[in-house]
């Protein structure tokens, strides 16, 4: 490493500097983290146990015709198995697993993604409101590097936030497919990290001109309902009405949950389809990083 003057002239220095700085901001408030993941912990405690579906199927879900003679607790017992059964069928086929909190944990980690990576457009406007981003401009650190410790620093946080959504997850009924393997954790955090850096990318490159905070808040309200809801974060794709399949199979958000899914909770793999969603979700985030340094170039000036 050659040094001038005492500064490192090695771009990925600065590029840890700057990301450092970031993440300090973050895991030196503890309050801000707990309070980031109130709002995924609530969905998943309350709305996930809350769309009891299995309960949709059962013999109190029915009024059955007047027997005669009735029907004996074995004959009940037996029709309660019955439902039993064809409600787990009907869950595994809907949703690939029998626990709808399983289906919903897995949207939840990308819900904190998207969550967390929206801030990403807001720190840009709050370091050129606080002067922070004018010393940056007049150091030797280039302005491709600030951009990417911004979606560096966004990903680390989603990545860990996500961990924490499984593993609370657990004990409020989560559970891994046939197919999991401590290895498809690693394939989970390349899929968020994935999805992270694009979607970063994507906030600040709306936001790197503005200098009011009010813009990337209209960003954030305008976006997050429509990328959560256009997904299969909730409910199969396939369910869903023909216009929305449209619009959710070119979200990458629902690339990266059923690629997820794939890891976690189904009972097999498809590997060819695994890569394909990985190669959708790679590039979206090529391009947007490579769109976000573009523009980093012609509009991050003081």
């Amino acid at each position: 490493m050659t040094e001038t003057n005492g500064n490192s002239k090695n771009k990925l220095h600065g590029l840890w500097a700057l990301t450092n700085r970031e993440l300090k901001k973050w895991y030196k408030a503890p309050a801000v983290f707990v309070l980031t993941l109130i709002q995924p912990v609530i969905w998943l405690g309350l709305l996930g146990n809350a769309l009891n579906l299995g309960s949709l199927v059962s013999p109190d879900s029915f009024t059955p015709p007047i027997i005669t003679p009735p029907l004996n607790d074995f004959q009940m017992a037996q029709l309660g198995a019955y439902f039993q059964s064809l409600g787990n069928s009907i869950l595994g086929n809907t949703f690939g697993t029998t626990s709808y909190i399983s289906f919903m944990a897995v949207g939840m980690m990308a819900f904190t993604a998207l969550f967390t990576t929206m801030f990403s457009g807001m720190s840009i406007v709050w370091d050129r409101r606080l002067g922070f981003l004018n010393k940056v401009l007049s150091t030797p650190v280039s302005r491709a590097v600030i951009i990417l410790s911004k979606v560096f620093s966004a990903a680390l946080r989603a990545m860990f936030q996500a961990g924490i959504i499984l593993l609370i997850a657990i004990p409020l009924g989560f559970q891994v497919g046939l197919a999991f393997t401590p290895l498809n954790i690693l394939g989970v955090f390349a899929f968020l990290f994935l999805i992270c850096v694009g979607l970063s990318s994507l906030f600040i490159a709306v936001n790197i001109r503005s200098s009011r905070i009010e813009t990337p808040m209209a960003v954030m309200n305008l976006l997050n309902l429509p990328l959560t809801f256009a997904s299969s974060a909730f409910f199969p794709i396939e369910r869903m009405p023909g216009w929305l399949q449209a619009v959710a199979n070119v979200n990458p958000l629902s690339h990266t949950i059923n690629g997820m899914r794939q890891l976690l909770i189904n009972e097999t793999i498809d590997y060819s389809l695994l890569a394909l969603q990985y190669a959708y979700v790679g590039i979206f985030a090529a391009v947007l990083a490579t769109i976000g340094i573009v523009l980093s170039w012609r509009y991050l000036n003081k």
